[in-house]
């Protein structure tokens, strides 16, 4: 892909690679290695010059870790943010009362150094499970916020990573009322990746004038599309989070459904967590290949979800494309026990383009030529299922051997 990418969509929305968090106009974002990890970067922090529309998507695990609820709690006191800081290493759950104290403490340390209220200050951590938090090495990182030396957004996507192995960062441009408008994206994520809204983390910046109300409802619907429809190893995390900032500073009328060009600040908003939801399947623990999955003529959307998800959660599916095994009676079977209104007599399957089922049966394929298809990055399954009006697409990736080192030896 070209580091500048113009899609022609609604006429003229253009992706940009290399943006992040602090792409859109009123942002500074940053990182700083504050000794919670050996040396590499592990305090972050996003910054609006001023107050921001705040909106959050939660983890439904029952053990929420503190930070995210004290942050949904601040959140909803007047649906405004100003600043998020995140720590890595250390995911600050299953840590009691004393880990909702020191999350809000380091609220309370960012929002004196700011000059701002503690509950316009988001947190986030993500890292080990059961851990309290070493709170002299998170003063410390607190202590660098918005510090000029450290003051760059791609230390911020660095500082937010765990086993991840390459930062997941993307901005997009739009015309909204003959004025551009900036929306950055920042994620991280590798293991512990099937959300349900793993120590996935994502974050969202725009520029636009858009109300909560709106705004709530807009993140939701993107993270269904997006974020919730990826897994690398079918299990979610304490920590999942996704925030998202809107700061107003472009001069264009407020954005709600009923503004003309709505739609098109939805779509580029959602390109935003699509790309960022495959950054993370792409980068799963161990993975080689990243793996979309396509369904078709389901009743409806939500069964078409539970099959394209199905498919790229299965195990034995994930292990057939590491194989790179055309072994697609794995892919009709991860449908099958996904819904009860699956049509077999209407299904039909594609790997790699190549039709596999035709009619609920096999056809005949030229095996050697497919093995030779599976061998690239990624792999795209197409299913039809009926004929309804359901369909929805899901991201995962190969499971290796390289997954089971990470995860055996992930404390040490």
């Amino acid at each position: 892909m070209k580091d500048i990418e113009t899609i022609d969509t609604f006429n003229q929305i253009t992706v940009d690679i290399n943006g992040d968090v602090g792409s859109p106009l009123g942002y500074m974002a940053g990182g700083f290695h504050a000794g919670l990890r050996r040396k590499k970067k592990d305090f972050g922090w996003i910054y609006s010059t001023t107050k921001a529309t705040a909106a959050g998507v939660y983890t439904l695990n029952r053990f929420k870790a503190a930070p995210l609820k004290v942050t949904e709690d601040s959140i909803n006191i007047d649906q405004t943010l100003q600043a998020i800081v995140v720590n890595s290493a250390n995911a600050n759950s299953c840590t009691g009362d004393r880990g909702i104290q020191d999350a809000k403490d380091t609220q309370s340390w960012v929002a004196e150094r700011l000059n701002i209220e503690p509950h316009h200050v988001g947190i986030a951590s993500t890292g080990v499970i059961g851990s309290f938090l070493p709170m002299d090495k998170m003063k410390r990182g607190v202590d660098h916020v918005l510090h000029d030396a450290f003051n760059q957004s791609d230390y911020f996507n660095q500082s937010i990573l765990t086993t991840d192995t390459t930062t997941k960062h993307v901005s997009v441009k739009v015309n909204i009322d003959n004025q551009i408008v900036t929306i950055g994206g920042t994620a991280k994520g590798s293991g512990m990746i099937h959300p349900n809204m793993a120590t996935m983390l994502g974050f969202i910046t725009t520029d636009a004038k858009v109300g909560s109300e709106p705004l709530n409802e807009c993140l939701k619907q993107i993270t269904d599309h997006s974020f919730n429809m990826i897994t690398v190893d079918g299990d979610s995390s304490t920590n999942d989070m996704v925030l998202c900032m809107a700061n107003g500073q472009v001069d264009h009328h407020w954005l709600d459904e009923n503004h003309p060009e709505w739609q098109k600040f939805v779509y580029a908003i959602n390109y935003v967590a699509r790309y960022l939801a495959q950054s993370i399947a792409k980068d799963g623990e161990g993975a080689t290949k990243l793996v979309t999955a396509r369904v078709k003529g389901a009743i409806d959307i939500h069964e078409a979800r539970k099959m394209a998800k199905s498919i790229v959660s299965s195990n034995l599916v994930k292990t057939a494309i590491h194989g790179e095994d055309a072994n697609f009676g794995r892919i009709v079977t991860a449908m099958g026990y996904a819904s009860k209104h699956i049509n077999p007599h209407a299904t039909n399957v594609a790997l790699c383009q190549v039709a596999v089922v035709k009619a609920g049966m096999s056809v005949a394929f030229d095996e050697a030529y497919l093995k030779k298809q599976l061998e690239a990055d990624n792999i795209i399954i197409e299913a039809t299922v009926g004929d309804g009006d359901g369909e929805a697409t899901a991201y995962g990736c190969d499971l290796s051997y390289e997954y089971v080192r990470i995860n055996a030896s992930y404390r040490t």
